[in-house]
């Protein structure tokens, strides 16, 4: 790349994206926290909270679209100095997203007999049913964070995001110490004071982003909570055409993942705990791509509303770049540490450890492919979600996931008999036609192509 071409597109790219990186992984770490506290408490309660949470990320995946695609409309109309469309997109995503929590929450008010139904025991159901009822209240929450976040981020204000993330985390770890073991004096409430703590935690977010959205001196041109009661439905049209293939592409993605822990339990448990501790490592080194691709559906917007291809292109060449360097360094990790990564997430007296230790350094040998197959892919999906474009991708990805990778992941594993590294093959094989597919959708369509920012009634 020519450094002085590229330049402000590094530098724009990086005030964005560590921001956005660094409160995807701030996220990850509260999450872990649960996790870990919810264990010392209990096993049953730990496998009632892992219960829980897959449900409510289901859910939160599915309408996660409205807030995540508002991010590049924004973007563009920002770009195009449409004030009010800004508005609109912005306060019509909060509409949706409210709207959905509010239609999901009985499945999670009522979803004991859910899960009993999918082979669940009455004890785990049981308290899954009882952290829903509390932490379900939050899903309206969090896809209001998500919306703001967006709306912020097309700003160009990301640091506030991450800065009221990481504050989340010492208050998420003081109130599950208080209200799981009941410490000073208040009543031990087990996964009930984990979902009170989470709950609690989001609610106080919310507020901050909402006040620092008021604010904001950029923002209050936009007056975003001007007469926010007011529908306006031919933009809530607009916003539910971009963002529901959205959440519908989240939820295949992230059901593929849960279909391969499924088939690596069928190989045995070692595997299976062998298989979790490799996919939580990817994960982590996955935020970073995941940044990336939010900063590039900002850059990729802002083309949009300029009218300007070639702006586009070195933008998103840039993105590309760093995406590349950022899994440069993930595989040189797992490539030279993937045993001592293993081996921190087990105890060196379990009989079994040295077993898994050997199965999951072998995976992260395919979790060094899987970098790019899996980075090239979300960052593509930034590319297209920049440009609106977000319907034809969910068929793409879709077949991709499901159509080609979850059967050659099912055939690789059993019938030839390659085990875990067939399931993972499988996932690479998937992963790796949807990077394909989804970056020859945005070069040769939207790179290349004419198109002009759609403008909807004032």
């Amino acid at each position: 790349m020519q450094m002085s071409r590229y330049r402000p597109h590094i530098l724009a790219t990086l005030s964005l994206g560590l921001p956005l990186i660094g409160s995807h992984l701030a996220r990850m770490a509260i999450g872990v926290g649960d996790t870990i506290m919810v264990g010392w408490y209990g096993v049953e309660p730990l496998a009632a909270l892992i219960i829980a949470g897959s449900f409510f990320h289901i859910l939160f995946f599915l309408g996660m679209g409205f807030g995540t695609g508002v991010m590049g409309l924004i973007a563009s109309h920002i770009a195009a100095g449409n004030q009010t469309e800004v508005r609109r997109g912005a306060r019509m995503a909060l509409w949706l997203s409210a709207g959905f929590a509010l239609a999901v929450m009985p499945l999670m008010w009522f979803s004991e007999p859910i899960l009993l139904s999918l082979g669940q025991t009455p004890m785990v159901s049981a308290l899954a049913q009882d952290y829903l009822r509390i932490a379900g209240w939050g899903l309206g929450v969090v896809l209001g964070q998500l919306t703001l976040n967006s709306y912020l981020a097309a700003l160009e204000r990301t640091q506030v995001v991450m800065w009221v993330t990481l504050a989340g985390l010492p208050l998420n770890v003081a109130l599950n110490w208080v209200l799981i073991f009941g410490n000073l004096g208040a009543p031990e409430l087990g996964v009930q004071g984990a979902a009170i703590a989470s709950l609690s935690v989001q609610i106080i977010q919310l507020v901050l982003l909402v006040l620092y959205a008021r604010w904001l001196p950029i923002a209050r041109h936009y007056h975003l909570f001007q007469r926010f009661w007011r529908p306006d439905w031919q933009a809530m049209a607009q916003i539910a055409r971009i963002g529901w293939p959205i959440g519908i592409t989240m939820v295949a993605e992230g059901g593929l993942f849960v279909a391969s822990n499924i088939m690596m339990g069928w190989i045995g448990i070692p595997q299976l705990a062998a298989h979790g501790i490799a996919l939580q490592i990817t994960s982590i080194t996955f935020m970073a791509h995941l940044g990336l691709s939010n900063a590039a559906t900002v850059r990729v917007g802002q083309a949009k509303g300029r009218g300007d291809r070639a702006w586009m292109r070195d933008a998103a060449i840039t993105v590309i770049w760093m995406s590349l360097v950022c899994a440069a360094i993930a595989i040189s990790i797992y490539l030279l540490f993937r045993h001592q990564l293993v081996r921190m997430y087990l105890d060196p007296n379990d009989p079994q450890a040295a077993l898994i230790v050997t199965i999951g350094a072998s995976l992260l040998l395919y979790a060094a492919l899987f970098q790019l197959t899996d980075a090239f892919q979300v960052i593509a999906l930034g590319f297209l979600r920049g440009v609106h474009d977000t319907n034809v991708p969910m068929w793409m990805a879709g077949f991709s996931y499901w159509g080609v990778g979850m059967p050659v992941a099912y055939l690789l594993a059993f019938p030839l008999g390659f085990g875990p590294a067939g399931l993972w093959l499988g996932l690479c094989v998937g992963l790796t036609l949807a990077s394909i597919l989804l970056m020859w959708r945005f070069w040769r369509g939207h790179a290349r192509g004419d198109w002009t920012l759609p403008r909807a009634a004032v």
